[in-house]
């Protein structure tokens, strides 16, 4: 059985990131378990955010080094950011959540931008990585479902692919915690992996597994949570992924 611990070194056994056999994905029992017939005591398998915790934690490094550069290489996505930051700041609500913000590299970005922003993130390595690197901002460990914000506190919300491991029967929960901590008029900037299917397609990321996702499902998904998409931006990355890099941004109504 894989447990948190042993789990890196899974997804680090071929060219350093695979992701877990499907037994992790399966069982999600958070309680300890006896089994009678030998008497051990069974630990419990992690759920998707232990497993995407404990994955990330163990790439931190490697991940910064591939980000380090905020977005120097991707002009789509920083033209994105920079219109977010542009409209955020127009509302005059500067204080901006990077929420899965990783090793901090967009949470800088936002504050040159003009923002206070500040970074959250599921994995402890990444929050510690990205308090070293920028020691003048503010970076906490915390669950996208479960935010430690106050309601209507935010100007802005970016999620730089950092629902992509959500399950999409969890997202509209992870969403509304989002719209939670909007202001009216607030705004979130949704980047993640598209499809041109008709439905979220599973695969597996390197990291830990993910989902990518119509365009036109998610920006549905963004509305019923009470929010009203109004701008988007999909483009071919020309890689062999197979997927479009896409963008959605929204405000709160």
């Amino acid at each position: 059985m894989i447990t948190p611990r042993t789990a890196p070194s899974v997804h680090l056994r071929q060219k350093g990131l695979y992701p877990p056999p499907c037994r992790i994905r399966q069982l999600t029992s958070t309680c300890h378990k006896i089994n009678y017939q030998t008497g051990y005591r069974v630990l419990p398998v992690a759920n998707h955010q232990d497993e995407t915790r404990t994955a990330y934690d163990g790439v931190v490094e490697l991940y910064a080094s591939l980000f380090a550069n905020r977005l120097e290489t991707q002009p789509f996505s920083r033209a994105m950011i920079g219109t977010f930051a542009e409209l955020v700041r127009a509302t005059g609500k500067l204080r901006t959540a990077d929420v899965g913000c990783g090793p901090g590299h967009l949470t800088a970005m936002l504050h040159e931008l003009g923002l206070d922003a500040f970074g959250l993130d599921l994995a402890p390595g990444m929050v510690d990585h990205a308090r070293q690197a920028h020691p003048a901002l503010r970076f906490q460990e915390a669950r996208m479902e479960s935010l430690p914000i106050e309601d209507a506190a935010l100007g802005g919300v970016l999620a730089h692919y950092s629902m992509i491991h959500t399950p999409p029967g969890e997202l509209p929960e992870l969403l509304a915690e989002q719209v939670r901590v909007l202001a009216r008029d607030g705004l979130i900037l949704v980047s993640f992996f598209g499809t041109d299917g008709q439905e979220p397609v599973r695969f597996d990321h390197k990291v830990a597994p993910a989902y990518s996702w119509p365009v036109d499902r998610l920006a549905e998904l963004l509305g019923d949570a009470g929010l009203d998409p109004f701008a988007r931006l999909l483009h071919d990355p020309a890689s062999d992924r197979g997927f479009l890099d896409a963008h959605l941004l929204a405000r709160r109504s």
